[in-house]
């Protein structure tokens, strides 16, 4: 009975009570089984706690193999998300840039185009295909977990505001989860169905080995 009374007690410090207005995460203390940060003292906290003043309003580097940049304001950024369930990046793409196919584990997400064109989708369970091309001021929702991509239209480059249900949506690339590891080029070939020059030609891409 008694680590069951530890645990509950641990979880209450981890995790906003149904009665506290807010949770500002405090990065030095441990996190929740959900990766949630523990609340700060009420007593240390201040309205700068719930403003970000980061790299949203800059341009990200898009010098890189994708030719495009995400700059976050997740909790992890920014600390006053902490518990409230969503957060905000900026996505940065330049012609021809790529946010390759990925999947955001834990949260839905909303983009909305601020700049250029976009090509988005993305693909369901029942691989179902939703594509559209996207211009300033357009919204497009991404049903949390499923695979999806934005790519640059035009001449021109593309920003976009990508809101999340989450304050740490998590991230998985589907090219680098498959090439950017150490798994075995023959495990690779069998579970994808390419051929070794393939996977090898991948694999040095993306930084895997094996």
């Amino acid at each position: 009975m008694l680590p069951i009374l530890l645990l509950l007690l641990q979880l209450s410090l981890l995790s906003p009570s149904s009665a506290a207005d807010f949770c500002v995460g405090d990065p030095s203390l441990p996190t929740s089984p959900l990766g949630t940060f523990s609340c700060k003292k009420e007593s240390a906290v201040t309205a700068t706690d719930f403003i970000f003043s980061g790299s949203l309003a800059t341009p990200g580097n898009v010098s890189n193999l994708l030719k495009a940049a995400v700059s976050p304001a997740f909790s992890s950024q920014f600390p006053g998300l902490n518990g409230l369930g969503l957060s905000l990046a900026r996505l940065d793409i330049d012609v021809d840039g790529v946010i390759p196919l990925h999947t955001h584990p834990a949260a839905s997400e909303l983009l909305l185009v601020t700049q250029g064109s976009i090509l988005a989708g993305f693909i369901s369970t029942s691989n179902a295909v939703y594509c559209e091309t996207l211009n300033q001021g357009d919204l497009m929702v991404f049903p949390q977990g499923l695979l999806h991509f934005q790519v640059a239209c035009g001449d021109s480059p593309a920003v976009a505001l990508a809101s999340f249900s989450s304050p740490s949506p998590g991230l998985q690339i589907t090219s680098i989860a498959l090439f950017g590891n150490s798994l075995p080029s023959e495990l690779v070939e069998k579970v994808t169905f390419l051929d070794d020059a393939q996977v090898k030609k991948l694999k040095k891409v993306l930084g895997g080995t094996g």
